[in-house]
């Protein structure tokens, strides 16, 4: 039994939900996102309840380890739909490095990390970066969309570019992350 799966997803006021065959589409103030769940599930909007049930389809038991984990992952993904629409997503970067930054242009985010070129990422579709030139050797970064899966997959392939390291503390961050300091080699008695 999925104690997540069995808790039902509250939908605020001004979300549009509607379930076609294996197929979920949410609309909302920030917009619409679909979901494809598994056959193996089956998920039912409760209009006078406003929340969207998860349960297992007719004919599966909760013996079948796949459904069960399946139970759970789609409700979690309802969830973040539905906040998503309403809410927003957001990470938070800071790149920190004497020179180091970056710049948007369009569509394309071009990093100055150190390297001998500069690197260039392309924003996904959905997702949106808005680059805050800061105080000195940083420069903070704001990856925004509804899709919570976009958001933190772009800002994760933006950290990987030069992720911190511990002696200088130099590299790209999330905001909310504290990089342990190393002390490094001392020289002399």
């Amino acid at each position: 039994m999925s104690r997540i799966g069995k808790k039902a997803v509250p939908v605020p006021a001004g979300v549009k939900v509607s379930v076609k065959d294996n197929t979920v589409h949410i609309e909302g103030t920030k917009g619409k996102q679909s979901f494809t769940f598994r056959p193996e599930i089956a998920v039912a909007f409760d209009e006078a309840e406003k929340a969207i049930k998860v349960t297992l389809a007719a004919g599966i038991s909760e013996d079948n380890r796949i459904a069960k984990a399946m139970w759970g992952t789609t409700r979690a993904h309802l969830r973040n739909m539905v906040e998503g629409v309403t809410k927003g997503y957001e990470r938070g970067l800071q790149v920190i490095g004497t020179g180091w930054n970056a710049n948007l242009s369009g569509k394309q985010l071009k990093l100055l990390l150190g390297y001998a070129n500069p690197i260039i990422l392309t924003v996904p579709e959905g997702v949106t970066v808005i680059v805050d030139k800061a105080i000195g050797d940083t420069t903070a970064l704001k990856v925004t969309g509804i899709n919570r899966e976009a958001v933190g997959q772009f800002a994760s392939k933006i950290r990987l570019q030069r992720p911190p390291e511990p002696y200088n503390g130099k590299g790209v961050k999330y905001l909310e992350e504290t990089i342990k300091r190393k002390q490094g080699k001392q020289f002399g008695a």
